[in-house]
């Protein structure tokens, strides 16, 4: 028997149940515990016949625990919602991931053929297997690999390229000219505030947007401080101009510190996006068609140093990206959820990863030597020359004025020293460097001690030819210079020059349709010559061209584009956009 000294008179306290059955529970611990170890679910205990208040305000009205669902067993999606909504397809609940695969690829197979637009019966089915969907396929995987794949510089006749040049459409300095991607379109802004399009076709000029009148009343304070109105267009100048993929959007940005949108096909203005707090100084698209799995998005940048992304599928913000210390000149993107902008004065390109809200900086500021030689001037070839008959000089990088993406993991720049650099998302440092590219600009002086002043042409455009071995810079030298990247992507060279009178202020790279030659009469090339398939080596890689011409889209002013620094004047010297057609050798 028990001493009694040791016996308590309080009631012990009962341990709780483990297993309850007071309905699904929100915890993950009571979820789990209705499976065993192995997975199996296990059969729930009765309920008790009484409960609580407390477990009565927590439960749900359903009363019948004879009939209640496990966890597991139960249907979380929203009851509007059509249950086929998320299957993919007629799927199955036998189907064996070997016939998934095969069903998602007919499912593909589907949405290619209504891509290129063929009906049943149109054309035999082994033709269009191996000759449309096959090269389709192809294009697609080379392009979402994101590398350069394309090995065509080499295939341009660059002689006489046959050319089309607007006419009487600007008064002041054309700033921009972009081309739709289908080849049927040209726009063109200018510093008077207004858009013209053009009929690419004809060369005639299709429609314009004037620049918007706004009562002095409504436009209250002065400079930044400057309320932003609602019109349906610009109120000043026009300094950039971007269009979407599709061709169904062109944006447009400048002085009024608004993102502007239009309506290709109807010409009329669609939004105007604020929150920038300066003026708008560079647009650029995400490349990727849009859809489901990628909107359509805007990367606008501005003079106060920030940069902000636009879904125009809903027409929503999305949201700003911090990180330039001066304001954004350029910016350029792609296929993936990346960008890449100039931050002019800060010296530093900056690679940006928008899912993963990273930036990667890198940095400019680097210096190009000029040797100059006593009977005449020369780039520095890397020639030894006699030191009493050569003079260097040495031109520092102040600002790193435009951008151009390769592929989505290299990218050149160019700034006001003339070099272009070739960069790589792998390192901090240029891979390879141009120096003063366009030359040196004499400059008179008026003062007694200096006669003449020296100073490079600044790289004032960068444009590639997106997923190759090609891109083209602009100055104003009245040349565009056409570069040739090598195989292995660490260097470039000259490969030809095209003649253009003025400050060539934006270039674009375009691949029209097959017919465009055929209803563009002016895009013809010489009777002598035709286009034709030619095989070209490169990094011990065969790369065939399809025998298509590549256009070439350049916006000439007299003056650049941000200001008044550079005037050029006189014969040959217009306001307008030019377009070339480089069709390959024979």
């Amino acid at each position: 028997m028990p001493d009694p000294f040791f016996a308590t008179s309080k009631n012990r306290k009962r341990k709780r149940s483990t297993t309850r059955d007071d309905g699904p529970s929100t915890s993950k611990k009571a979820a789990r515990d209705t499976k065993g170890r192995a997975g199996k679910p296990r059969k729930l205990e009765a309920a008790p016949k009484k409960r609580s208040v407390g477990d009565e305000e927590l439960s749900d009205d359903t009363h019948d625990n004879e009939d209640r669902e496990g966890i597991d067993e139960m249907d979380l999606r929203a009851p509007d919602v059509d249950p086929n909504a998320y299957e993919s397809g007629e799927e199955d609940e036998d189907e064996t991931p070997a016939e998934k695969r095969l069903r998602l690829a007919k499912i593909y197979l589907e949405s290619v053929k209504q891509g290129l637009s063929l009906a049943d019966g149109e054309f035999d089915a082994a033709e269009i297997d191996r000759e449309l969907i096959s090269a389709r396929l192809k294009q697609d995987v080379l392009e979402h690999s994101g590398k350069v794949h394309l090995y065509i510089a080499d295939t341009f006749d660059l002689t006489q390229p046959p050319s089309l040049r607007t006419k009487r459409g600007h008064k002041f300095s054309v700033t921009a000219a972009v081309a739709s991607h289908d080849g049927r379109w040209l726009y063109s802004s200018g510093k008077e505030g207004s858009i013209v399009k053009w009929d690419m076709r004809t060369g005639r000029q299709a429609h314009t947007h004037h620049k918007c009148r706004v009562d002095k009343d409504k436009s209250k304070g002065k400079g930044k401080s400057r309320e932003t109105v609602d019109v349906s267009g610009h109120i000043d100048e026009i300094w950039t101009l971007a269009i979407s993929p599709d061709g169904k959007y062109l944006a447009s940005g400048g002085k009024d510190r608004q993102v502007g949108v239009w309506d290709v096909e109807k010409n009329e203005w669609v939004k105007g996006f604020g929150g920038h707090r300066d003026c708008i100084s560079a647009l650029a698209f995400r490349k990727a068609a849009p859809s489901l799995q990628a909107p359509l998005q805007l990367y606008s940048g501005s003079y106060d140093r920030t940069l902000k992304l636009f879904d125009l599928s809903t027409m929503g913000y999305v949201e700003t990206l911090f990180g330039h210390q001066a304001p954004v000149l350029s910016i350029d993107a792609l296929r993936a959820e990346t960008t890449v902008s100039a931050g002019g004065r800060d010296k530093t390109v900056r690679f940006w990863k928008v899912p993963e809200e990273t930036q990667l900086v890198f940095r400019g500021g680097g210096g190009s030597k000029w040797h100059d030689v006593l009977d005449g001037m020369d780039e520095d070839s890397g020639s030894k020359r006699p030191k009493e008959d050569v003079k260097s000089e040495r031109f520092v990088e102040g600002s790193i004025d435009c951008v151009a993406m390769i592929d989505e993991t290299t990218f050149v720049s160019g700034g006001d020293s003339g070099s272009i650099h070739l960069w790589s998302t792998q390192k901090k440092k240029p891979m390879f460097t141009q120096g003063v590219a366009h030359g040196i600009d004499l400059a008179h002086m008026d003062t007694e001690d200096v006669a003449m002043v020296r100073k490079p042409r600044w790289v004032t455009a960068l444009a590639s030819l997106r997923y190759s071995d090609l891109f083209a810079s602009g100055s104003w030298d009245g040349e565009v210079r056409l570069w040739k990247l090598d195989g292995k992507l660490k260097s470039f060279a000259l490969i030809g020059t095209i003649s253009v009178l003025g400050v060539v202020n934006s270039l674009q790279f375009l691949t029209p349709p097959k017919d465009f030659v055929s209803t563009a009469s002016w895009a013809s090339p010489a009777p002598s010559e035709e286009p034709a398939e030619a095989p070209v080596r490169a990094n011990g890689r065969q790369a065939k061209h399809d025998g298509s011409p590549v256009l070439l889209v350049a916006g000439v002013g007299q003056e650049t584009r941000l200001g008044r620094w550079i005037q050029r004047k006189g014969e040959g010297h217009v306001n307008g956009a030019v377009v070339f057609a480089l069709h390959p050798r024979t």
